[in-house]
């Protein structure tokens, strides 16, 4: 199944220069488990739970005078909105991530993450479930 779906087209993103705290905020604020990272240069890396855990936390920074650009994820893991989930999977697991940015050429499109590719495979696993009961009762 094609990811298309499932990639989030409101993105939050946060400027570089932003502190973890605010970014901790703005993540809890939307539920979200990261934010798209942002600077003159366009998109810059991600933010993540893992980030603030490893990086914030567990190094005793005060979120409040940290700034994101000095813990963000700079080495982002790109797809496009054509792939499968299971490439999206492979691409996950190769690269120790839990976020893709979705990149239709050239224009950022979205970000998918691994509770979006295991709702999609649980959606379509039920789809087929379906479809073979109507078949064998039909």
């Amino acid at each position: 199944m094609k990811i298309t779906s499932e990639i989030k087209r409101n993105i939050v993103t946060i400027d570089e220069h932003s502190t973890v705290l605010e970014a901790a905020t703005l993540m809890a604020g939307k539920y979200i488990g990261a934010l798209v990272v942002t600077g003159a240069g366009g998109i810059l890396g991600l933010f993540t739970e893992r980030d603030l855990m490893m990086r914030v936390v567990s190094e005793q920074k005060k979120p409040s005078d940290t700034v994101i650009r000095d813990v963000m994820s700079e080495k982002v893991v790109k797809t496009e909105p054509h792939e499968t989930c299971e490439h999206c999977l492979d691409l996950m697991k190769e690269n120790h991530c839990r976020h893709l940015l979705v990149f239709d050429s050239e224009e950022f499109v979205g970000i998918v993450s691994l509770r979006d590719i295991v709702a999609l495979m649980i959606e379509e696993r039920e789809e087929i479930i379906s479809r073979l009961k109507e078949y064998i009762s039909g």
